[in-house]
């Protein structure tokens, strides 16, 4: 059964389109995984534009997106996304932590709407389902494909999945801020064990000490946390809009020294988690 991930969207905050930051990647939250014949999609930043060219070039019909929560970095690239337009297309929209609205496709029509964007929801010709989810549940998608998740801390909360398939998994920690000296027990249950977790490094621990309340973390706790859980690899996810290819090189270089299955994650790369 294939299982692989691949990043569409590494970037947090804003799109950095610049030529110093294209070595790590400039768009913002994507990520797919392929699990057996199912195609999920973390996010939907503007990395969700060429994720959406892909699908159509490989023929894909359908999609389920778990969405950590709706700031403006992780929905961008919705009203992009090509395969929404296409009536032989469907996709499952799950997410949660939506402070004011009755459910997910409330946040994605209001920010369609006039005069934030010219091209309505009700435009998206495709079959669109959307769910409400709660941290803690647990999803059954398919046969053999477990999704697990969990709370973050993040202003306005944001919502953790692991994905399990085929004896592997793959969890996306995204948008959490850490409390110094404490680590937080949702997230180790979480990652416990799992072959790669995707884990929001955004800051340096100098960086954070300026940041505080800001909701996110940095490389260095995610460390702790793979090293408590027994996680094998660590991926450092939602780069700063400020840190150019040269500082994620010396970021990476440093998580690696304190764990040497620690990467940075590089947009259009993907990750074959039967073979890595």
């Amino acid at each position: 059964m294939d299982f692989r991930v691949t990043f569409w969207g590494v970037r947090g905050t804003f799109p950095c389109a610049y030529a110093s930051h294209l070595g790590f990647g400039g768009n913002t939250s994507c990520v797919e995984v392929q699990a057996g014949d199912r195609t999920l999609l973390l996010d939907a930043g503007s990395g969700l534009r060429a994720a959406g060219k892909h699908l159509r070039r490989d023929g894909i019909k359908h999609a389920t997106m778990l969405v950590t929560h709706t700031h403006w970095d992780h929905i961008t690239g919705f009203p992009f996304f090509e395969p929404a337009y296409c009536p032989d297309f469907s996709m499952d929209i799950l997410g949660g932590h939506l402070q004011g609205v009755a459910c997910i496709s409330e946040a994605l029509a209001t920010c369609m709407e006039s005069p934030l964007f010219p091209v309505p929801l009700e435009t998206m010709r495709a079959d669109l389902r959307f769910s409400w989810i709660q941290p803690g549940d647990v999803l059954d998608i398919d046969r053999g494909i477990t999704i697990r998740t969990a709370s973050m801390n993040h202003p306005g909360g944001a919502i953790g999945y692991r994905i399990e398939c085929a004896g592997r998994s793959v969890c996306y920690v995204t948008d959490t801020e850490h409390v110094p000296g404490l680590m937080d027990a949702s997230i180790l249950r979480l990652i416990e064990g799992a072959d790669m977790v995707i884990y929001d490094a955004s800051y340096t621990d100098e960086e954070f000490e300026q940041r505080r309340g800001w909701g996110h973390s940095t490389w260095s706790e995610g460390v702790k946390l793979c090293q408590e859980a027994g996680a094998r690899r660590l991926c450092l996810f939602h780069h700063d809009p400020d840190h150019d290819d040269a500082a994620m090189t010396a970021i990476e270089r440093a998580a690696r020294e304190r764990m040497p299955t620690a990467f940075a994650a590089r947009e259009g790369t993907t990750l074959d988690l039967r073979r890595d």
